[in-house]
């Protein structure tokens, strides 16, 4: 058993920005039985696996990281079970400061989760 408690999802790392969800599940099948597949796109380079059982969860981490994975050395570890806001890469999320900007527009005052111009093609983006 992990020293590490494990909901069943692995975060995949130092991916790139041509990343694919169908690369992702067709690597982490293997280990077992896959409830999701999630792959960043604003900023890129990143994703969550998950597992149905949080033990494949653990094998997969053991056999997958420092592996190529889309074309790049990833970087493989169990999830830390937190929803991070802002920069998810790496430390902990910024609190909103007024003076950042919009992935999406450019403009001050929202992030991009948030932003008025984007949110339909978002939603659509957000089923493939």
């Amino acid at each position: 058993m992990s020293r590490y408690h494990s909901d069943g999802k692995v975060y995949v790392g130092d991916l790139g920005s041509n990343a694919s969800k169908q690369e992702l599940e067709d690597a982490f099948s293997y280990y077992g039985s896959l409830r999701n597949v999630w792959v960043a796109r604003h900023p890129p380079g990143f994703a969550f696996v998950e597992f149905e059982d949080p033990r494949d969860a653990e094998d997969a981490v053991r056999g997958m990281d420092g592996r190529t994975i889309c074309g790049r050395r990833a970087r493989v570890e169990l999830s830390n079970g937190k929803r991070l806001r802002g920069s998810m890469r790496r430390g902990a999320a910024r609190p909103f400061h007024p003076e950042d900007r919009c992935y999406e527009c450019g403009e001050r005052g929202h992030y991009a989760r948030d932003c008025p111009r984007h949110r339909s093609s978002r939603r659509k983006r957000s089923c493939g």
